[in-house]
Formats: structure tokens, C-alpha cells, sequence
């Protein structure tokens, strides 16, 4: 049952995430919902990698573990902003919080592009995946509003989604 799990259960977390997140800035949820969010995908990432360590050791596989290695850390980095917002932990909370968003928009789209260069079919998917999550990291340091953030979030979450659900139903 674990199996299926960690090879279905990314195609459902992505657009999740992004999801908590624009309804965060739109004040759907709150803030202590997307520091929860954040507490729990930091210990996913932890536990996926850990347990797909040897799966991920080459190829495709293997780009996307050093993007949950390297994203891991920038998971940490927002948990941390979200402490430093009632307690002074010495670095500014926005700082973490952008460095954690800003980190998980574009960390993929390294990801994207490698991939798109070692498969044959289905390309496209991961170029528009890359262009979706520059577009939205672009989107959210110049929107006026929480509106447009929101928005710009949707891109973000739209690329890196359909860049899983290709993998997890193509591969």
C-alpha cells in the first residue's frame, strides 16, 4: 500500500499545496493552517525521499531527489518564518517565508528542464512546467494584491502540476 502512495501521492500533494497557499494570501485559510501545511510537508519530503532513496538513484529520478533535497531545507526555512512571526529568531520572518516560496517556485522548474531534456514524449508538458513557474515566482514579487498573488500562485501550482501528473501517469 506504501508503494502506491509515494508514486500516486505527489500528483495530489503539488496542486494541494498550491492551492492552501493562494487561499492563505487570499485569507481563505490562515496562517497558522499554512504553517501546519508546512509541518507536515516537510516531514512528506523527509519520509518520501528516505523511502524512495533507492529508487531515485539515477535518471529522471535522481534530478528530482536533489530537488526534494534541496527543497527540504526551503520547507525548514518557511517552518522557521513562521516561528520568527511571534518570536524574534534573529532573521527577518519574511525572509524565510520568501525564501520557502519563492525556493518551492522555482526549485521545479530546475527540475522541469532536466527532465524535459532526457524523455522522449510528452516534452512540451515540462517545458510549460518550467515556464509556469518562473512566469508565477515573476507573477508573485510584481502582483499589486493578494488577488494577483493568488493568481500568480495558480500559475506556479498549474505547471508544477501538470509536470506531475505527467510523470505519474506517463512514467
Amino acid at each position: 500500500m506504501f508503494r502506491p502512495l509515494r508514486e500516486n501521492g505527489p500528483a495530489l500533494l503539488v496542486p494541494a499545496a498550491w492551492t492552501v497557499a493562494a487561499a492563505a494570501v487570499l485569507g481563505v485559510v490562515s496562517t497558522h493552517a499554512l504553517f501546519v501545511a508546512h509541518l507536515v510537508m516537510s516531514a512528506l519530503l523527509v519520509g518520501f525521499v528516505a523511502a524512495s532513496w533507492r529508487d531515485m538513484a539515477a535518471g529522471v529520478l535522481r534530478t528530482w531527489k536533489l530537488v526534494i533535497l534541496a527543497g527540504t531545507p526551503v520547507t525548514l526555512a518557511g517552518v522557521a518564518g513562521f516561528l520568527a512571526l511571534g518570536r524574534s529568531l534573529g532573521v527577518p520572518p519574511d525572509a524565510l517565508l520568501a525564501l520557502s516560496l519563492y525556493g518551492w517556485a522555482l526549485l521545479p522548474a530546475a527540475g522541469f528542464v532536466s527532465t524535459r531534456n532526457r524523455v522522449e514524449t510528452g516534452a512540451w508538458i515540462y517545458d510549460v512546467g518550467a515556464v509556469c513557474c518562473v512566469t508565477g515566482a515573476v507573477g508573485v514579487a510584481l502582483a499589486p494584491g493578494a488577488t494577483w498573488t493568488a493568481v500568480a500562485l495558480g500559475v506556479v501550482g498549474a505547471g508544477q502540476t501538470a509536470g506531475i501528473l505527467d510523470a505519474t501517469l506517463r512514467y
